[in-house]
């Protein structure tokens, strides 16, 4: 077991341990676990009362956060034609079909989304095996299969976040950066957990939002009242 670092010693000794906090006070605890050289990513992983294995229990979704998560996305985007030059101009990084799926068997996987027009998933559906894994498939329930291209790469360009639940009825995701101020990472968790609280299904019974941590890239969790 590796043992924890002084400086992770000394941010456990001022984390409140399985007590959960409000949402502000968990926030100004994060930020007084600064004190790296990097701007560290600031995460948001939730726990939830479905059942992963039941398909109407399902919870996926993206959502675009009040002040964006403090990087630049990488987009590609699978289109022809017309949406092709729409999806450049809106700042796509790359732009294919079949040259874009060939790159991708070949290796490339060097983007945070991929995004498809409804008549390339036929091509795309074979690099399922290599998108799925990654979270980078389109899909028509997280908005990545579309012909708003336009639309749809400025959002993931302009910090939308992308989850799902995994088998173990967790989500994860990306709040913003530790540089940001506190009121930003406040008001981009709370659109998060809303956002996240109305994609209950109608089937699940009893607690549905179990658990909330925050935590820094080298930092303790915090846990959030729900």
């Amino acid at each position: 077991m590796v043992k924890p670092t002084k400086a992770m010693k000394a941010m456990l000794a001022k984390a409140p341990g399985k007590d959960p906090l409000p949402l502000q006070q968990a926030v100004d605890l994060l930020k007084k676990f600064s004190g790296r050289k990097f701007d560290q990513t600031i995460e948001i992983h939730m726990n939830l009362g479905i059942d992963p294995a039941q398909a109407d229990q399902l919870v996926r979704g993206s959502v675009v956060l009040p002040h964006g998560i403090g990087r630049i996305q990488r987009v590609v985007v699978f289109a022809r034609g017309d949406l092709a030059k729409t999806a450049e101009e809106a700042g796509a990084d790359v732009v294919g079909a079949e040259d874009l799926s060939k790159k991708i068997k070949d290796g490339f996987l060097d983007f945070d989304v991929c995004i498809a027009t409804p008549d390339m998933m036929g091509m795309v559906g074979p690099l399922g095996k290599v998108l799925g894994p990654r979270g980078l498939m389109p899909s028509p329930r997280a908005g990545t299969v579309t012909t708003d291209v336009a639309r749809v790469v400025k959002e993931y360009k302009a910090g939308k976040v992308e989850f799902r639940n995994d088998k173990g009825a967790n989500i994860h995701a990306v709040v913003g950066k530790m540089s940001f101020d506190a009121t930003k990472l406040v008001e981009n968790t709370a659109a998060f957990i809303s956002y996240v609280q109305a994609l209950k299904p109608n089937t699940v019974r009893g607690t549905y939002i179990k658990s909330i941590a925050i935590c820094a890239t080298m930092s303790p969790s915090i846990r959030v009242s729900a």
